[in-house]
């Protein structure tokens, strides 16, 4: 099980790129993704890596550290790749479109599961529930952002803030990966974006007419 020590300073002896710091990050990716939070310890992910067990410490000082240093990675990857493929959008339904898309991508890659096990894991391990929570942060606000591009000067931001509809949106989408990752069916998620898409093709029509 991982240990807890979120608190730990992370890297304070190995700070700075590495081949071993980089491929621990990886093997941790994987070993959230195969073998679940509870099975991720420094032996399971040193193994994985061909690492020494000491190194996990040297270069993060806690297995929690080095399980949020996979999830920083996870993270960045696919916000770069969600900003790339909303900034090619020009309407409501082609956000959703995206979004469908990128959420099977999501869960076929395994990267849902990376957070789904570290919320999970967050709730037996002190101290690990905030740094968690902290990671979602920046998909709020690329949420809002997201919004805010398509509400834009329809005026409804004054109905539904921006900020609260990303609040919104992220819960949402967490609970779907969530439930789609515990039943194994995703069929329920996907018939939803379906829905939204019909409704964005009402919004861009609504919001067009009172421009």
């Amino acid at each position: 099980m991982a240990k807890p020590g979120v608190s730990s300073k992370v890297g304070t002896a190995g700070d700075g790129p590495s081949e071993s710091r980089r491929a621990l990050v990886e093997a941790a990716i994987e070993t959230l993704r195969i073998d679940g939070f509870a099975r991720a310890s420094a032996r399971s992910i040193s193994a994985r890596a061909g690492c020494n067990q000491g190194l996990v410490f040297y270069y993060f000082g806690s297995v929690s550290n080095l399980l949020l240093a996979a999830l920083d990675a996870v993270s960045a990857d696919r916000l770069e790749r969600y900003s790339a493929a909303v900034a090619a959008t020009a309407s409501p339904q082609e956000l959703v479109e995206v979004a469908a898309t990128i959420f099977r991508e999501d869960l076929d890659a395994g990267y849902a599961k990376v957070l789904v096990e570290m919320i999970a894991g967050a709730s037996s391990t002190p101290g690990l529930g905030p740094e968690v929570l902290a990671r979602i942060a920046p998909w709020t606000a690329f949420a809002g952002r997201a919004i805010q591009g398509l509400v834009g000067e329809s005026g409804l931001g004054s109905v539904v803030p921006a900020e609260e509809a990303a609040y919104g949106v992220v819960a949402l989408y967490l609970g779907l990966e969530m439930l789609s990752h515990l039943d194994g069916d995703r069929a329920n998620a996907l018939a939803l974006f379906e829905r939204a898409k019909q409704l964005a093709t009402l919004f861009g029509a609504f919001t067009g007419a009172i421009k």
